[in-house]
């Protein structure tokens, strides 16, 4: 009876924690999203962050066909793909209702690489990430055979995401400041990366994971001392340009 109980507990625990590591991920843009439609303003949120996590899981998703692992770990790729989608959507029509001088529309296929992720519709992000996604599909086909090119696709996976927090670190630092960005955001990045680490190396997931969330907290404790830093700082907002 105690050894039933011990294995359904563990198992209720089990749970709980893979739902954790599906949804878990999703949670720190929920107040992101919410401060930038309130102010209506997305300054302070950088779309970088949002390409980091597009490659990364894109990526990851192509590293599972090679190398199965957890399907906690895929489920969370595919759901975080769809809320960057929803970040970036937000984010564009945002700043193309706050333009005060209509600026000429840029898009994907103009392939100018001096507008790439500067994009003026939303189409031209979700281009770019479907022919990325087609293209890795392609190459993992074709190689999948070759346990080289899986681990580097795995490894460029989880090194993409541990920067993910740069893109907003560089932000706040041309801003001179944090505001627009949520702190809540950031405090969950901190705890959530802490809480994956810790999962990884629990799971035996591949070495790359652990690898990343490490790095991912560090930029996190970077990104929080911006905070402490920038306090009492008004922004630099950057000049808008009309060519």
């Amino acid at each position: 009876m105690a050894d039933s109980m011990d294995i359904s507990i563990s198992d209720i625990a089990s749970w709980i924690a893979s739902g954790a590591m599906i949804f878990g991920g999703i949670v720190p843009y929920i107040p992101q999203y919410r401060e930038i439609k309130k102010k209506e303003d997305a300054e302070g949120f950088s779309l970088y962050v949002c390409l980091a996590l597009l490659i990364a899981n894109t990526l990851r998703i192509l590293f599972w066909f090679g190398k199965r692992f957890e399907l906690p770990l895929l489920f969370q790729s595919i759901l975080m793909n769809i809320t960057m989608l929803f970040m970036i959507k937000l984010c564009v029509n945002i700043n193309s209702k706050n333009q005060i001088i209509k600026l000429k529309d840029r898009v994907f296929t103009d392939l100018d690489i001096k507008y790439f992720w500067k994009w003026t519709d939303f189409q031209s992000y979700l281009d770019f990430v479907l022919l990325f996604g087609v293209v890795g599909g392609v190459a993992m086909y074709i190689f999948v055979d070759y346990p080289i090119f899986v681990e580097t696709v795995g490894l460029l996976a989880v090194l993409t995401e541990a920067m993910l927090g740069v893109p907003q670190f560089l932000r706040n630092l041309d801003n001179k400041s944090t505001e627009g960005m949520s702190i809540v955001m950031v405090t969950m990045w901190a705890v959530g990366d802490t809480f994956k680490t810790c999962y990884f190396l629990h799971r035996e997931a591949p070495v790359q994971f652990s690898i990343c969330g490490a790095l991912q907290v560090i930029v996190d404790l970077g990104i929080l001392l911006q905070v402490y830093i920038y306090r009492n700082k008004t922004p630099v907002r950057p000049v808008l340009r009309t060519d």
